[in-house]
C-alpha cells in the first residue's frame, strides 16, 4: 500500500494544531521532517489518510495518540558536558551567589529543562560533585523534565552510548560509569536515583503551576524551536518558577533579552546568566 499523502494545507493545519498543543513552530523547511513522522503514525494507527488520522488525533480522549506523536516530533540530540563553560558558572558564579541568601545545610533545587536523554541533569550532577567544593554543605535537589516520555524513559535508564560520554573526562568516566559488553556506559545508581524525571509540557500553565521554588533553571536550546509568542510565556511561565534572585541558563545561540525584559543580564567570567530580580 502506498503511503498517505500530506498536502500543503494538511502540513499547515497540522503545524497549528501542534503549536496550540506543545508551543514548537515548524517552518515550511520543516517539511519533509514533520510529513514523514506523520505518515509513520498515520501507518502505525492505520488510518487511510491524512483526514481520519488528524480527526483521531484531535479527539482521542486518553490522549495517547498526541503523545506518541510528540514523542516523534521532538528533536533529542545531546551528549555529556556540552558547552562545558556554563557548569563552570554554576559552580564558580552562580551557587556562590544563591548561597549567600539561605542558611547552611537547606535545599538548593535545580530544574533542567528539557532533561532530553538525561545527559545534560546527569552532567550538572556528575559537575557539582567533582567541581563544588561546598556540594557536602548542602542539599542539592535536581528536577529534570520533558515533553518525550520515551525520552525520559531512556534517562531514567541512564545507559548511553561511546558519543555521548566522549567530553566525560576519563578519571570521571571511570569513577562514574560502567561499560557494558554492548559498548554501553551504565552511569552508576548513586547519581542516576540523584535525578527526578518528570513529564511537562512548559506551555500548559496546569502542568507548569507546580513547579515553583526554583533557585536556577537551565533550558538550554529549547526556545529556538518556539515563535516570539511562545518564548514570552516560556520566559513567565520561567521567572514564576525561580525564587527571587534565582537565575536561568540558556543555549549560546539564545538571548532572554531579545525575548522579555524580565530578567537581569548577568555578565560572569564564564558566560551570561539571567536573574530574577531580588524582591524589594
Amino acid at each position: 500500500m502506498d503511503d498517505p499523502v500530506i498536502t500543503v494545507e494538511d502540513f499547515r493545519q497540522f503545524r497549528e494544531f501542534f503549536y496550540r498543543k506543545t508551543g514548537i513552530y515548524f517552518d515550511d523547511n520543516k517539511r519533509y521532517f514533520v510529513d514523514r513522522r506523520l505518515i509513520d503514525r498515520i501507518n502505525a494507527t492505520t488510518h487511510a489518510n491524512f483526514r481520519r488520522y488528524f480527526w483521531f488525533l484531535r479527539f482521542q480522549a486518553s490522549g495517547d495518540e498526541l503523545q506518541k506523536l510528540t514523542n516523534a516530533m521532538t528533536v533529542n540530540e545531546t551528549y555529556f558536558f556540552r558547552e562545558d563553560y556554563q557548569f563552570q558558572c554554576l559552580s564558580r558564579s552562580i551557587l556562590p551567589e544563591i548561597v549567600k541568601t539561605k542558611r547552611r545545610g537547606s535545599t538548593i533545587r535545580i530544574w533542567c529543562v528539557p532533561s532530553s536523554s538525561g545527559e545534560e541533569p546527569y552532567s550538572i550532577a556528575l559537575h557539582l560533585l567533582e567541581c563544588w567544593p561546598d556540594i557536602d554543605q548542602w542539599n542539592v535537589e535536581i528536577t529534570a523534565s520533558d515533553i518525550d516520555t520515551d525520552i525520559l524513559a531512556a534517562a531514567v535508564k541512564a545507559s548511553f552510548s561511546k558519543r555521548s560520554v566522549q567530553n566525560v573526562p576519563a578519571p570521571m568516566l571511570a569513577k562514574y560509569f560502567s561499560r557494558s559488553e554492548a559498548d554501553e556506559y551504565q552511569l552508576c545508581d548513586d547519581v542516576r536515583h540523584a535525578i527526578d524525571f518528570t513529564h511537562v509540557n512548559i506551555v500548559n500553565g496546569d502542568e507548569t503551576r507546580a513547579y515553583r521554588g526554583f533557585d536556577i533553571i537551565f533550558c538550554r536550546n529549547l526556545l529556538i524551536y518556539f515563535d516570539d509568542l511562545s518564548r514570552r510565556q516560556a520566559a513567565e511561565m520561567f521567572f514564576d518558577a525561580l525564587n527571587p534572585g534565582g537565575y536561568i541558563c540558556l543555549g549560546h545561540s539564545e538571548s532572554m533579552s531579545r525575548i522579555s525584559s524580565i530578567f537581569r543580564i548577568r555578565k560572569f567570567p564564564e558566560t551570561i546568566a539571567y536573574q530574577k530580580p531580588e524582591e524589594t
